[in-house]
Protein backbone atom coordinates (compact mmCIF):
# COMPACT_ATOMS: atom_id res chain seq x y z
CA UNK A 1 0.00 0.00 0.00
CA UNK A 2 1.26 3.45 -0.48
CA UNK A 3 2.05 5.75 1.83
CA UNK A 4 -0.76 8.47 1.96
CA UNK A 5 -2.98 4.89 1.63
CA UNK A 6 -1.65 3.92 4.23
CA UNK A 7 -2.10 6.55 6.19
CA UNK A 8 -5.39 6.76 5.66
CA UNK A 9 -6.02 3.04 7.01
CA UNK A 10 -3.25 3.78 9.50
CA UNK A 11 -5.57 6.18 11.17
CA UNK A 12 -9.39 4.03 10.88
CA UNK A 13 -10.24 3.54 14.63
CA UNK A 14 -9.93 -0.24 15.15
CA UNK A 15 -13.89 -0.08 15.63
CA UNK A 16 -14.60 -0.25 12.12
CA UNK A 17 -12.88 -3.69 12.18
CA UNK A 18 -16.52 -4.74 13.71
CA UNK A 19 -18.60 -2.34 11.73
CA UNK A 20 -17.17 -2.47 8.26
CA UNK A 21 -17.49 -6.05 7.24
CA UNK A 22 -17.52 -5.12 3.93
CA UNK A 23 -14.28 -3.32 3.71
CA UNK A 24 -13.10 -6.46 5.64
CA UNK A 25 -14.75 -9.05 3.00
CA UNK A 26 -13.83 -6.90 0.03
CA UNK A 27 -9.99 -6.67 1.16
CA UNK A 28 -9.11 -9.51 3.52
CA UNK A 29 -6.24 -11.82 2.54
CA UNK A 30 -6.28 -14.33 0.19
CA UNK A 31 -7.28 -17.96 1.49
CA UNK A 32 -4.16 -20.50 1.77
CA UNK A 33 -4.31 -23.03 -0.67
CA UNK A 34 -3.09 -26.57 -0.37
CA UNK A 35 -0.05 -27.33 -2.70
CA UNK A 36 2.00 -30.07 -3.44
CA UNK A 37 5.48 -29.69 -2.10
CA UNK A 38 8.11 -29.11 -5.45
CA UNK A 39 9.05 -32.14 -7.47
CA UNK A 40 12.31 -30.29 -8.67
CA UNK A 41 14.23 -28.84 -5.53
CA UNK A 42 17.99 -28.74 -3.74
CA UNK A 43 18.56 -31.38 -1.16
CA UNK A 44 18.94 -30.18 2.30
CA UNK A 45 22.81 -30.60 3.65
CA UNK A 46 25.30 -28.73 6.16
CA UNK A 47 26.71 -25.74 4.58
CA UNK A 48 26.51 -21.83 4.94
CA UNK A 49 23.50 -20.38 5.19
CA UNK A 50 21.94 -19.07 1.89
CA UNK A 51 19.19 -16.07 0.95
CA UNK A 52 16.05 -16.34 -1.00
CA UNK A 53 14.74 -12.98 -2.46
CA UNK A 54 10.90 -13.06 -3.09
CA UNK A 55 8.17 -10.06 -3.91
CA UNK A 56 4.67 -10.45 -2.97
CA UNK A 57 2.53 -7.82 -2.34
CA UNK A 58 3.12 -5.37 0.79
CA UNK A 59 6.39 -6.51 2.68
CA UNK A 60 4.74 -6.15 5.99
CA UNK A 61 2.58 -9.58 5.37
CA UNK A 62 5.64 -11.34 3.54
CA UNK A 63 7.94 -10.71 6.21
CA UNK A 64 5.81 -11.85 8.90
CA UNK A 65 4.93 -15.22 7.76
CA UNK A 66 8.94 -16.17 6.85
CA UNK A 67 9.59 -14.91 10.51
CA UNK A 68 7.85 -17.73 11.54
CA UNK A 69 9.66 -20.49 9.59
CA UNK A 70 11.60 -23.75 10.68
CA UNK A 71 15.41 -23.00 9.27
CA UNK A 72 14.48 -19.40 8.40
CA UNK A 73 17.33 -17.05 10.22
CA UNK A 74 16.44 -13.80 9.28
CA UNK A 75 13.96 -11.93 7.22
CA UNK A 76 14.39 -8.62 6.04
CA UNK A 77 12.14 -5.97 4.23
CA UNK A 78 13.58 -4.59 1.57
CA UNK A 79 13.32 -3.42 -2.47
CA UNK A 80 14.33 -5.28 -5.58
CA UNK A 81 14.01 -4.83 -9.21
CA UNK A 82 15.38 -1.62 -9.29
CA UNK A 83 18.47 0.77 -9.03
CA UNK A 84 20.28 1.23 -5.14
CA UNK A 85 19.19 5.31 -5.85
CA UNK A 86 15.95 4.65 -5.98
CA UNK A 87 15.60 2.13 -3.15
CA UNK A 88 13.46 4.62 -1.05
CA UNK A 89 9.99 4.25 0.41
CA UNK A 90 8.34 7.45 -0.75
CA UNK A 91 10.51 6.68 -4.56
CA UNK A 92 9.35 3.24 -4.86
CA UNK A 93 6.04 3.70 -4.14
CA UNK A 94 5.23 5.99 -7.01
CA UNK A 95 5.48 2.64 -9.22
CA UNK A 96 8.03 4.03 -11.74
CA UNK A 97 10.78 2.52 -10.38
CA UNK A 98 10.87 -0.67 -11.37
CA UNK A 99 11.54 -2.06 -7.67
CA UNK A 100 9.00 -4.60 -6.03
CA UNK A 101 8.54 -4.22 -2.02
CA UNK A 102 10.42 -7.51 -1.41
CA UNK A 103 12.07 -9.84 1.60
CA UNK A 104 15.08 -11.58 1.81
CA UNK A 105 15.12 -14.76 3.60
CA UNK A 106 18.21 -16.09 5.05
CA UNK A 107 18.30 -19.42 5.84
CA UNK A 108 20.37 -22.59 6.77
CA UNK A 109 19.76 -25.24 3.93
CA UNK A 110 20.20 -28.24 6.20
CA UNK A 111 17.05 -27.48 7.67
CA UNK A 112 14.76 -25.98 5.26
CA UNK A 113 15.19 -26.26 1.18
CA UNK A 114 14.63 -23.55 -1.30
CA UNK A 115 11.56 -25.32 -2.57
CA UNK A 116 9.99 -25.40 0.72
CA UNK A 117 10.27 -21.73 1.08
CA UNK A 118 8.56 -21.42 -2.45
CA UNK A 119 6.04 -23.49 -0.77
CA UNK A 120 5.46 -21.30 1.60
CA UNK A 121 5.17 -18.06 -0.61
CA UNK A 122 2.75 -19.76 -2.96
CA UNK A 123 0.71 -21.37 -0.14
CA UNK A 124 0.03 -18.78 2.21
CA UNK A 125 2.20 -15.93 1.60
CA UNK A 126 0.44 -14.34 -1.27
CA UNK A 127 -1.61 -15.02 -4.25
CA UNK A 128 0.64 -15.77 -7.02
CA UNK A 129 -2.15 -15.11 -9.79
CA UNK A 130 -2.96 -11.39 -8.98
CA UNK A 131 -0.89 -9.26 -11.50
CA UNK A 132 1.05 -6.17 -10.21
CA UNK A 133 -1.33 -6.23 -7.40
CA UNK A 134 -1.83 -8.48 -3.81
CA UNK A 135 -5.49 -7.43 -1.58
CA UNK A 136 -5.75 -3.18 -1.87
CA UNK A 137 -2.46 -2.69 -3.04
CA UNK A 138 -1.85 -2.00 -6.51
CA UNK A 139 1.26 -1.10 -8.60
CA UNK A 140 4.26 -3.04 -10.33
CA UNK A 141 5.98 -2.55 -7.00
CA UNK A 142 3.65 -5.04 -5.61
CA UNK A 143 4.08 -7.44 -8.43
CA UNK A 144 4.56 -11.34 -7.59
CA UNK A 145 8.16 -12.44 -8.69
CA UNK A 146 11.50 -14.37 -7.54
CA UNK A 147 14.49 -12.78 -7.81
CA UNK A 148 16.81 -15.98 -8.05
CA UNK A 149 20.31 -15.94 -7.25
CA UNK A 150 22.08 -18.54 -9.37
CA UNK A 151 20.52 -21.30 -12.04
CA UNK A 152 19.33 -24.04 -9.34
CA UNK A 153 17.30 -21.43 -7.66
CA UNK A 154 15.80 -20.59 -11.08
CA UNK A 155 15.29 -24.01 -11.61
CA UNK A 156 13.48 -24.58 -8.69
CA UNK A 157 11.06 -21.63 -9.78
CA UNK A 158 10.30 -21.91 -12.96
CA UNK A 159 9.68 -25.96 -12.42
CA UNK A 160 7.43 -25.37 -9.59
CA UNK A 161 5.30 -22.83 -11.32
CA UNK A 162 4.84 -25.49 -14.82
CA UNK A 163 4.01 -27.77 -11.42
CA UNK A 164 1.69 -26.06 -9.76
CA UNK A 165 -0.05 -24.77 -13.16
CA UNK A 166 -0.82 -28.36 -14.08
CA UNK A 167 -2.16 -29.10 -10.80
CA UNK A 168 -5.32 -26.14 -11.51
CA UNK A 169 -4.97 -25.36 -7.65
CA UNK A 170 -5.24 -21.91 -8.14
CA UNK A 171 -8.05 -21.90 -10.51
CA UNK A 172 -6.11 -19.38 -12.76
CA UNK A 173 -2.84 -18.94 -14.04
CA UNK A 174 0.25 -18.22 -12.02
CA UNK A 175 1.34 -14.46 -13.24
CA UNK A 176 5.10 -15.03 -10.85
CA UNK A 177 8.01 -13.48 -12.76
CA UNK A 178 11.35 -15.12 -12.28
CA UNK A 179 13.87 -12.59 -12.74
CA UNK A 180 17.79 -12.40 -11.89
CA UNK A 181 18.68 -10.93 -8.85
CA UNK A 182 20.56 -7.52 -9.21
CA UNK A 183 20.30 -5.97 -6.05
CA UNK A 184 18.53 -6.16 -2.90
CA UNK A 185 18.30 -2.98 -0.84
CA UNK A 186 16.94 -3.09 3.12
CA UNK A 187 13.89 -1.25 3.67
CA UNK A 188 13.78 1.43 6.43
CA UNK A 189 13.62 0.73 10.56
CA UNK A 190 10.33 1.61 10.62
CA UNK A 191 9.13 -1.16 8.10
CA UNK A 192 11.23 -3.76 9.77
CA UNK A 193 8.92 -6.35 12.03
CA UNK A 194 6.13 -4.66 10.99
CA UNK A 195 3.70 -6.86 12.40
CA UNK A 196 5.32 -7.41 15.61
CA UNK A 197 5.50 -3.82 16.57
CA UNK A 198 1.67 -3.09 15.24
CA UNK A 199 -0.41 -6.18 16.05
CA UNK A 200 -3.49 -4.05 16.33
CA UNK A 201 -3.09 -1.34 13.35
CA UNK A 202 -6.45 -2.05 11.18
CA UNK A 203 -4.28 -3.21 7.84
CA UNK A 204 -2.28 -5.68 9.73
CA UNK A 205 -5.17 -7.51 11.44
CA UNK A 206 -7.36 -7.25 8.03
CA UNK A 207 -4.48 -8.37 5.78
CA UNK A 208 -1.36 -9.55 7.70
CA UNK A 209 -2.57 -11.57 10.69
CA UNK A 210 -4.33 -13.87 8.85
CA UNK A 211 -1.55 -15.52 6.90
CA UNK A 212 0.26 -16.33 9.60
CA UNK A 213 -1.96 -18.12 11.01
CA UNK A 214 -2.99 -19.66 7.63
CA UNK A 215 0.51 -20.86 7.85
CA UNK A 216 0.45 -22.14 11.17
CA UNK A 217 -2.77 -24.33 9.86
CA UNK A 218 -2.26 -24.83 6.31
CA UNK A 219 1.89 -26.08 6.89
CA UNK A 220 2.68 -26.75 10.61
CA UNK A 221 5.32 -29.34 9.96
CA UNK A 222 7.10 -25.94 8.71
CA UNK A 223 5.79 -23.40 10.83
CA UNK A 224 7.24 -22.12 13.98
CA UNK A 225 5.91 -19.92 16.72
CA UNK A 226 8.51 -17.83 17.77
CA UNK A 227 9.11 -15.23 15.41
CA UNK A 228 12.57 -14.12 14.26
CA UNK A 229 13.08 -10.34 14.67
CA UNK A 230 15.34 -7.72 12.37
CA UNK A 231 15.47 -5.64 14.87
CA UNK A 232 17.60 -1.98 13.58
CA UNK A 233 19.18 -1.93 10.71
CA UNK A 234 20.29 2.00 10.68
CA UNK A 235 18.13 3.14 8.38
Amino acid sequence: MTGPMRRVVDSVPVILLVLGTAFSQAFAAERPVQIPPPAVDSPKAAGTPQTAVLAGGCFWGVQAVFQHMNGVQRALSGYAGGDRATAEYETVSGGRTGHAEAVQITFDPNVVSYGEILRVFFSVAHDPTQLNRQGPDTGTQYRSAIFYANEKQKEIATAYIAQLDKTGKFGRPIVTRVDPLRGFYAAEDYHQDYLLKHPTQPYIVINDMPKVRNFQQTLPELYRAKAVTVGSIGR
